[in-house]
């Protein structure tokens, strides 16, 4: 083993108590990752309770070099797989983590939110009374790619060339189908670990994409835990000297894109006759498609073709069952006259803050 393997792997918690908190933010072009990390002197499981931080936002594209300090200020705290400590000193200190990532949206000196810190208009829809009575669940379905470092093509395929054609990677199996499982299974244990509920995984039907799913959860904390999901999984493809891409459409041609279909239900809809209020919410949410699309990811025009299971962009449409449509409800929802559906427009690239507190602005606040 490397003296780089051995140091890595290194456990000093057993002659030390201090801890590592790794503070996690939104970089300047709105969906990059940016992380630092920082020793604290005792444990702490409530955000608001660790120091904010800086960072210099000229090198991230977030603030000017004359005056470059933005000021990140904790908001969720979960345990760090990669740093983990040891179940002795997990014992002594009564706690189940040791490290701690730390979620954090950003602000200038003065107390503002810059412009990449989405979360700050979210939480304003998420608290407002009529939204937060309606206890919203979310479950987000993440598909990204997995492309071999140097040459930016994916996983499996030859270089320079193409697989066979789609239809045997959608959830298959095998040497010749699954490619880059290992760092599947690794985000999946990864995100347990973590505290994110993380309920599934599959291989997608482009040969080196892959989905992983977060929910159901309530409110903010559905794009809280996607961001740092998608945090863990930057941090084991880098391990594994893989690219991760959520390019919406990384291969032209007959290969399926990827999105971020968000499925979404209020207790209203979840409760008998909840399908009148879906359908009404069909109604609004088709009368903002244009505002929606725009706040649903960059590139999607690429994706949304009205192929490869996906709507035509500049067309509004929803289905029972129906994959091809802009929304799907579910054939159980309407057997049982209650549920929730799920909007496919999301792209890969989004930001959950937006998707989310959007379609709940649109479902529940917003006035035709």
């Amino acid at each position: 083993m490397s003296l780089v393997s051995d140091l890595c792997n290194l456990d000093v918690t057993q002659i030390t108590d201090k801890i590592i908190a790794e503070y996690i933010w939104i970089g300047g072009s709105g969906t990059d990752i940016r992380s630092k990390a920082r020793t604290i002197n005792k444990p702490v499981t409530d955000p608001a309770k660790l120091p904010k931080w800086n960072f210099d936002g000229s090198s991230t594209g977030q603030a000017v070099g004359q005056d470059s300090e933005v000021i990140l200020y904790p908001q969720a705290v979960y345990k760090d797989p990669f740093r983990r400590g040891n179940n002795i000193l997990v014992r002594i200190f009564s706690l189940d983590y040791m490290i701690l990532p730390v979620l954090c949206d950003a602000y200038t000196p003065s107390g503002e939110p810059i412009p990449t810190n989405k979360r700050h208009n979210a939480a304003k829809i998420f608290n407002h009374p009529d939204v937060a009575v309606e206890e919203l669940w979310y479950g987000i379905e993440q598909e990204y790619t997995l492309l071999q470092k140097d040459v930016n093509w994916p996983l499996g395929w030859p270089i320079g060339g193409f697989p066979a054609p789609q239809g045997p990677y959608y959830c298959g199996a095998g040497a010749n189908k699954a490619f880059g499982r290992d760092i599947v299974d690794a985000h999946y244990k990864a995100c347990l670990f973590a505290g994110i509920n993380n309920s599934g995984i599959n291989a997608e039907v482009m040969p080196g994409q892959w989905e992983f799913q977060v929910g159901p959860l309530v409110g903010i904390d559905a794009a809280d835990q996607l961001w740092v999901a998608r945090y863990i999984l930057e941090r084991i493809t880098e391990i594994a000297g893989v690219v991760l891409s959520f390019d919406p459409k990384p291969i032209q041609g007959e290969w399926n894109g990827a999105g971020a279909h968000t499925n979404y239900s209020t207790k209203s809809m979840r409760s008998d006759g909840g399908i009148d209020l879906i359908k009404k919410a069909m109604e609004k949410l088709g009368l903002r498609h244009k505002e929606h699309i725009a706040a649903y990811g960059e590139g999607n025009e690429r994706r949304l073709t009205g192929k490869h299971e996906t709507a035509d962009i500049n067309t509004f449409s929803w289905g029972v069952a129906n994959r091809g449509a802009s929304i799907r409800i579910g054939r159980d929802t309407v057997k049982a006259g209650k549920g929730y559906f799920e909007d496919r427009r999301p792209t890969s690239n989004m930001d959950p803050y937006v998707v989310t507190s959007m379609i709940a602005e649109t479902t529940i606040l917003w006035k035709p």
